[in-house]
């Protein structure tokens, strides 16, 4: 009955979102946030949670169409509705805050990142840019410290639910799009389809949205088909759990195929590696996971080989590899329409890295890259991108030795712990486990070619890591119960 209840608000706070973006903006968000609020505090704040997650990636669509300007951003907005319906449900049930803070890994990773890139501080160009990058990962420290206190482990498929429910909503934009519904002639494929961009404005991010929402759509498909086995006995939940199998299949293939319409390299690139580790992460034994491997790579193979993909889908592939290829010192270099644009990305990573050369400890400041960028550019390429389009560097660059390596010791210690949740006890957690892994990964392959922590994606994303440390914590808690049992 709990569950049901739940899922009515959920479903309420996501129609609420779905209102929401065709009506007039500054007055009805206000009254939408004191409404998730008011239901937050009365039910559980994964409603607003929903919420925040489903309207946050209108960021770009609301600053280029509404004629009216908001005072903040509506991730912003909402992600405070969520912290406020926390802080009122603790007081509600009478909860003090010193029992919050867990032990956690994961959380405990975020934080030293969040430590190494607040000494950049120091080094910053705009301290206002470096507050707007580093409050990013701030909110996601909150989110991951929120949901691990508020969630358990049969209510994390809630968290999977709403990724999947807000980049379904998304990918329905995308597609229409693809079929001319942008008539965006610069995004133009061929004579009738067009790069998908979402709501995001931009077919990379919004394809990457769509890369690391794919994997969980398809582990929770898993999920909900494995539960109804479980529960085929209880003819009392057969139509919803039927009906729950339905809606991921469906999300999972409009996502994917949403990922398809984007049009983006990295993004393609990104999930076929993801789907590689799936078929590694999935077999309990890494001798099948190998076999499995290997098959679905021949399989790749001939059908490469055999010229049975479309002409555009294969210069497309081809031209990833070229552009990595392509990676040297690009000053010299003729440039021509046909190589313009990889050059003009290899201009941008070299710039991070005179940044890193001259700035190696604490680097130019968090988000100070497109600012400082005229001091570091190569001749000839003094339009700044707004990034390196490469994060890794760009974290180098802004952030210096200390950033950088806090970065990746986080995101390698999210890595192992979603590594570890293949061995999970419950196989249907162990899929969702499996699917955060994969997203993961998207988002690691990904980062070589763009920035993903744009238009409010980085809830999305500490979403994911929030999720990792549920079910990290869980199957510890599990693994210590059965050594003292």
């Amino acid at each position: 009955m709990m569950a049901q209840r739940r899922a009515i608000w959920v479903f309420l706070a996501l129609g609420a979102g779905v209102a929401l973006s065709y009506a007039e903006l500054p007055a009805l968000l206000i009254v939408v946030t004191l409404a998730v609020i008011t239901v937050g505090c009365l039910t559980t704040p994964l409603v607003p949670f929903a919420v925040m997650l489903l309207i946050s990636p209108l960021r770009a669509l609301i600053l280029t169409e509404s004629p009216d300007a908001l005072p903040f951003d509506v991730g912003q907005m909402l992600f405070v509705s969520f912290v406020i319906s926390w802080f009122l449900h603790l007081l509600i049930h009478k909860r003090s805050l010193r029992g919050v803070l867990r032990r956690s890994p994961v959380l405990a990773a975020v934080g030293l990142f969040l430590i190494g890139a607040g000494g950049s501080a120091f080094a910053a160009i705009s301290l206002h840019a470096w507050m707007t990058e580093w409050l990013k990962w701030f909110q996601i420290a909150g989110i991951t410290i929120i949901v691990v206190d508020i969630v358990r482990t049969e209510s994390a498929a809630w968290l999977a639910f709403a990724v999947v429910a807000a980049a379904l909503a998304n990918a329905g934009v995308g597609i229409y799009e693809y079929f001319g519904g942008s008539g965006a002639l610069h995004l133009l494929i061929n004579e009738q389809n067009f790069r998908a961009f979402g709501t995001f404005g931009q077919p990379n991010p919004f394809g990457g949205f769509m890369g690391m929402a794919a994997p969980i759509a398809i582990a929770m498909t898993g999920f909900s088909a494995y539960r109804l086995w479980q529960r085929r006995a209880f003819h009392d939940e057969l139509v919803w759990r039927t009906a729950a199998v339905a809606f991921y299949c469906l999300a999972a293939a409009t996502i994917t195929f949403a990922l398809f319409a984007s049009w983006s390299r990295g993004a393609w690139l990104a999930f076929a590696v993801s789907l590689s580790v799936a078929a590694i992460a999935l077999p309990h034994r890494l001798t099948r996971a190998g076999i499995m491997l290997v098959l679905g790579l021949t399989v790749l193979g001939f059908i490469s080989a055999g010229g049975f993909l479309p002409t555009s889908i294969m210069a497309r592939i081809s031209s990833v590899t070229n552009e990595f290829s392509a990676a040297s010192d690009v000053r010299g270099v003729d440039v021509t329409p046909e190589n313009y644009a990889n050059l003009e990305r290899l201009a941008h990573w070299q710039a991070a890295v005179s940044m890193a050369t001259v700035n190696p400890w604490l680097g130019i400041g968090f988000g100070n890259y497109e600012i400082a960028y005229l001091d570091y550019s190569l001749l000839f390429w003094d339009m700044p991108l707004g990034h390196a389009h490469n994060y890794y560097l760009n974290v180098l660059g802004e952030t210096g030795m200390i950033g950088a390596i806090t970065y990746v010791i986080m995101f390698c210690t999210v890595a192992i712990c979603a590594w570890r949740l293949r061995r999970h006890p419950d196989s249907a957690f162990r899929l969702i486990g499996i699917g955060t892994l994969c997203s993961w990964v998207y988002l690691a392959v990904h980062s070589l070619t763009d920035n993903l922590y744009v238009n409010a994606l980085f809830l999305h994303i500490g979403t994911i890591i929030a999720l990792v440390a549920v079910l990290y914590d869980d199957l510890f808690a599990r693994r210590k119960w059965l050594r003292n049992a």
